[in-house]
């Protein structure tokens, strides 16, 4: 079965979130991102929680490649971080604001991963984060238990401990192959928006 959805859940660890950014290459996780934008854009639809770190490199790797950033991605933001949200939200035509429930950053973190998890999905990638990728993981798995899980060790942060949890610990940098062979994704595949 061709996999048509793919959730990223991804960022750069920061001090004072846990011990995440001892091990993690801000690097690397960038590399790591932005091969697999480059494997899938266009040949996958990408669905991901908005970060500051990430969705930036969303946005210049679509066009890089000339993708449609407004069909090939959907990008969900809740509403309780709407003063941090990147400029290049504007640029997506298909992102879902979610509304935060009484300034509770927990209650609207849930709320928004509901929300976002709620499509079919036939993979996930985990890179780099903090708690946020622990706690994707766990949602994930709940609603998609046939899915493929990836999580890229090399770049460190809470996908690191993912890896090793799952089995998948490794040092592959070879981000590019190591998207096609796990993901199903043809480098010959158009870039067409399967979706």
């Amino acid at each position: 079965m061709m996999i048509r959805r793919i959730f990223l859940s991804a960022s750069v660890p920061v001090v004072g979130r846990g011990n995440f950014h001892e091990n993690a290459d801000p690097f690397l996780i960038q590399f790591a991102v932005r091969e697999l934008l480059t494997v899938c854009l266009g040949r996958r639809m990408l669905v991901w929680g908005g970060h500051p770190a990430i969705t930036p490199m969303v946005w210049a790797v679509c066009a890089d490649l000339n993708v449609s950033y407004a069909t090939a991605v959907t990008l969900f933001q809740s509403r309780l971080f709407e003063d941090m949200f990147p400029a290049e939200n504007q640029f997506f035509a298909n992102c879902v604001f979610v509304d935060a429930i009484d300034k509770d950053r927990i209650k609207s973190l849930e709320r928004m991963r509901t929300e976002m998890l709620s499509f079919d999905f036939d993979a996930a990638v985990f890179i780099g984060g903090m708690e946020g990728v622990l706690d994707e993981y766990q949602m994930f798995t709940k609603m998609h238990p046939g899915a493929t899980v990836l999580a890229v060790p090399s770049p460190g942060g809470a996908a690191q401990q993912l890896a090793v949890q799952l089995g998948q610990s490794n040092d592959r940098v070879d981000f590019a192959r190591l998207f096609y062979e796990k993901l199903g994704v043809s480098a010959i595949e158009s870039r067409d928006l399967v979706g």
